[in-house]
């Protein structure tokens, strides 16, 4: 029974040691690139969807065919990582990350597909809806981050009002809704990683250096 009670003392206090820490799992490469095809996603945007009124079907389609990818792009980073570290306090911080991020993406899905089914008259909102279901996320997971963070919580935040005040009539579902708030908002995070993190990481891997 002693050695089960402190095997679980020892467990919560690598839990809280992860959440006291700052998680290295994001990397600047990826995070811009996932920032980058939101912009592509503008510029291309009225190619693929010429009306997003009366194709609001293929405009989700379109975004959340980029939204899946950046996912990809981002996740496989943070799974390849995982998966080469010896780390368990990593391990352990990287599903506190994915939990505290999961139920905004969770919520945001649910939300959409609501809108879509029962009231597309307001799909304007969709952009400004997202990204302040985003932002959300972000502020779950600031904790984990670097402190600039909460900047990037509030760009997005700050979008997501901008898009629902000014998104209606003839700016409904603009593209450039999407390509302001998320390519923005990511390519934001990603200056952040790198000057907070990976910068700070690489002097001191060259001040080592003999």
């Amino acid at each position: 029974m002693e050695l089960h009670e402190a095997l679980t003392q020892i467990s919560e206090i690598r839990q809280q040691l992860a959440r006291s820490e700052i998680y290295r799992g994001y990397r600047s490469l990826t995070t811009s690139v996932s920032g980058l095809l939101a912009i592509l996603g503008a510029v291309l945007q009225p190619l693929f969807v010429a009306s997003p009124d009366s194709e609001l079907g293929r405009y989700l389609i379109f975004w959340i065919g980029i939204a899946a990818i950046s996912a990809i792009v981002v996740g496989s980073e943070v799974w390849w990582r995982t998966r080469r570290t010896d780390s368990e306090a990593l391990r352990q911080m990287t599903w506190l990350a994915v939990e505290q991020l999961s139920p905004s993406l969770v919520v945001g899905a649910l939300l959409t597909l609501c809108i879509f089914q029962a009231a597309p008259e307001v799909s304007w909102m969709f952009p400004g809806l997202w990204a302040l279901i985003f932002s959300l996320g972000v502020f779950a997971s600031h904790r984990l981050l670097p402190p600039a963070s909460l900047w990037v919580a509030l760009y997005y935040a700050s979008c997501g009002l901008g898009c629902l005040y000014w998104g209606q009539g003839a700016n409904a579902l603009s593209p450039w809704q999407m390509g302001i708030s998320f390519g923005g908002g990511q390519l934001m995070s990603a200056a952040i990683l790198f000057w907070t993190l990976e910068r700070a990481q690489s002097r001191c891997a060259l001040t080592e250096i003999p």
